[in-house]
Formats: structure tokens, C-alpha cells, sequence
């Protein structure tokens, strides 16, 4: 029986940025992945030539140079800029919140318009001290781009009142006082020319993989295939939910081959506001590379909630979660030759450019 230095449990970005520093440093890596395809959530398709992001949209975006630079010499990256549409009911607004947003709310000219105009909106709301969501959101952009723009959206996303969420999922909303739709102000940005999954494929290159497996339906015997184990997935389900289950949210996609329309909405991503419609956003996935194809494929996003077999997106980290997620980082510390990172390991939401980052330093550690 062969035997490697490390397996490693998960082929999304964080488990082969691991496996691409490890085995250009000489060691040997078994990956072994749940999903019949390598790349986690960032893994991409052909349909009808047109490069789909199937679990919805990924544009890497960053400020750190080293990450751009590595993540460039395994594909060429465009020089796509991500600037959604929100549309509330049919009205169209751009994002994220700038000033073009606010003339179309308001009629604003100037930013010391804008800032007027949120300002009185504050104080008729009596926010002093934004204690949750809402009125954060409030203190931000004001009521009227909080009623059609933020509360549908997000009561939809995280399954619960806003007035109900923590005021830190929203304190990085981006708000601007320029006529400028990029939501990223990062230094670098762009998607990979033809999808992310052959980066994942060529990170992997070195690596014997095993797809369509679950790690942790027979742990010990992979265990023994290796000296070591980096583990990738959900911390919780690793420790057999002694303390019990961590919250999450999750998605659910309806991809659709449109023949013979070339162009649906005119943009990568609008997302739709109003609490009626069930979706969050739909994307059409050729404008990521600025496709000319004669069809398209759009993707709706529905939010859902969480359950045991399904694909944990977004950790709830509210009070209670970290509190637990606390308990089982106490006993991963314990563990003597299991290593566990990435976003379902250390239960937090990662920038895909943190993920890499992240995965450097560890790769780091390791060696």
C-alpha cells in the first residue's frame, strides 16, 4: 500500500493551494474530496461554450500582490470588474451604494447632497448606537435604500428579520460618494479565462486525488495512508457533533441553457431586492468573460436553510455559534497529526483571496 506525507481532505482552493506548495516542496499528497469534481465551491463547467460558475459567482479580487502573482501563474485572469445591478420591483439602481445609486433614489448632484439626505433619514430615525442589522444599515445608506435595496435581500439571504441579524454582517457594506459602480475597491481583479477549475486542476497536478469519497465514512483507514492529515471540511461533523451542530446558511441553484438569446439582462449579476421574489440574484455567466455566443446560461440563487447532507455556505456567527465553534477548537487543538483549516474548518466566511493567503501560511507552517 502507498504511502504519502499528508492527505488531504478537500479539493477546493484552500485544500490545493496545500497540495501545490507541499508537492513542489517534495512531499508526497493524497487529496481526497466528497464531490465527484475537484475545486469546492469555486469549480466551473463548460455548457454551450460558455464558462459557468456553478455554485454561484467568484470574482477573485485583491490587494495583495504575492496572492495575484501566484494565482496568475497557474491562468491568465481578465480584467473583469464586478459592478452588480440591484433591481427592487423592476426599478433598476446600481451597487454598490454610490452616488449613482443615491441620484436615482433621491435626485442627489453632489455628495454633500447625499450625505444630507442619509444624514436627516438618521436622525428621523433616532439611531445613535446601531445595536443590529437594520439599523446599521439605516446609519449607512438611509431608509429608503435600506427598505428597497437591503432588507428584502438580506431577510432573504440569512432567513431571518434584520432587526433580528448582528449590525457586523453589514458594517463592511460598501459605500461610496463617487459615480464609480465597482464593488471592489482591491487593487487586482478579474476571473480566470475558462473558469477556475483547470487552477485546481493544475495545483493539483503533482497529487494522486480520489473524487466522489467521503473521508469521513471510514476515517481511520485513510488516516493510515498517511503521516499526516490536513483536514478541510466541517469541523462539527469531524468530532461527530459531540457539542452539537454549528449553524449555517445554504444555497440552492437553477442553472438554465437559454438557446437562441444571446444576451438576458445586459449584466453578470442582478440581484433582486424585494422580499417577493424567491431568488437572491441571477446570474448570466458569459459576462464574466465577455462571451459573443449565440445563447446564454443564467443561474437563479435561492437562499436555504441548512440541514445535514446539504452545502454549507455561510456560518451564522452569532454569539451562540462562536461559543460552540469555540468547544470544537479546543478539540482540534488536541489532535496529535490532524491539521484543520479553511472556511468550514475554522467556521468563518473567506474572500477567496484570503483562502489562498490563508492556505500559503499554513503550507508554511507545515513545512
Amino acid at each position: 500500500m502507498k504511502h504519502y506525507d499528508y492527505l488531504i481532505v478537500g479539493a477546493g482552493l484552500f485544500g490545493a493551494t496545500i497540495a501545490d506548495r507541499l508537492t513542489n516542496a517534495g512531499k508526497s499528497c493524497l487529496v481526497v474530496d466528497k464531490r465527484n469534481h475537484v475545486g469546492g465551491n469555486v469549480y466551473t463547467e463548460q455548457m454551450n461554450g460558455i464558462t459557468v460558475h456553478k455554485y454561484g459567482a467568484h470574482i477573485f479580487h485583491t490587494h495583495n500582490k504575492k496572492i495575484w502573482e501566484y494565482m496568475n501563474a497557474f491562468a491568465e485572469f481578465n480584467r473583469y470588474t464586478n459592478a452588480p445591478v440591484a433591481n427592487y420591483k423592476g426599478e433598476l439602481y446600481n451597487l454598490p451604494f454610490n452616488m449613482n445609486t443615491f441620484y436615482r433614489m433621491w435626485g442627489t448632484r453632489t455628495p454633500e447632497e447625499a450625505q444630507r439626505e442619509i444624514e436627516r433619514q438618521r436622525r428621523e430615525c433616532g439611531i445613535s448606537q446601531p445595536g443590529n442589522l437594520e439599523e446599521q444599515a439605516i446609519s449607512l445608506v438611509g431608509r429608503d435604500i435600506y427598505e428597497k435595496l437591503v432588507k428584502g435581500y438580506t431577510e432573504k439571504q440569512w432567513g431571518k428579520r434584520a432587526a433580528e441579524l448582528p449590525a457586523f454582517i453589514i458594517r463592511r457594506l460598501p459605500v461610496r460618494f463617487t459615480f464609480d459602480n465597482n464593488y471592489f475597491d482591491d487593487r487586482y481583479q478579474g476571473i480566470p479565462i475558462g473558469g477556475y477549475t483547470p487552477i485546481v486542476e493544475r495545483m493539483l497536478a503533482k497529487c494522486e486525488t480520489v473524487l466522489g469519497t467521503d473521508y469521513l465514512t471510514d476515517r481511520a483507514a485513510w488516516d493510515r495512508k498517511a503521516e499526516r492529515v490536513v483536514y478541510t471540511g466541517e469541523i462539527d461533523r469531524y468530532f461527530d457533533y459531540c457539542h452539537g451542530a454549528l449553524e449555517y446558511r445554504s444555497l440552492r441553484f437553477e442553472t438554465q441553457v437559454l438557446e437562441g438569446c444571446a444576451n438576458y439582462q445586459g449584466n453578470a449579476v442582478v440581484n433582486y431586492t424585494d422580499a417577493e421574489t424567491p431568488y437572491t440574484r441571477i446570474i448570466e455567466h458569459k459576462h464574466f468573460e465577455y462571451g459573443k455566443q449565440p445563447d446564454t446560461v443564467i443561474t437563479r440563487e435561492y437562499p436555504a436553510s441548512f440541514g445535514q447532507g446539504m452545502e454549507p455556505y455561510y456560518p451564522v456567527n452569532d454569539e451562540k455559534n462562536i461559543f460552540l465553534f469555540d468547544k470544537y477548537r479546543q478539540l482540534a487543538a488536541k489532535e496529535k497529526r490532524v491539521f484543520f483549516g479553511g472556511r468550514l474548518a475554522e467556521y468563518r466566511y473567506y474572500n477567496m483571496d484570503q483562502v489562498v493567503e490563508q492556505a500559503l501560511k499554513f503550507a508554511s507552517f507545515l513545512l
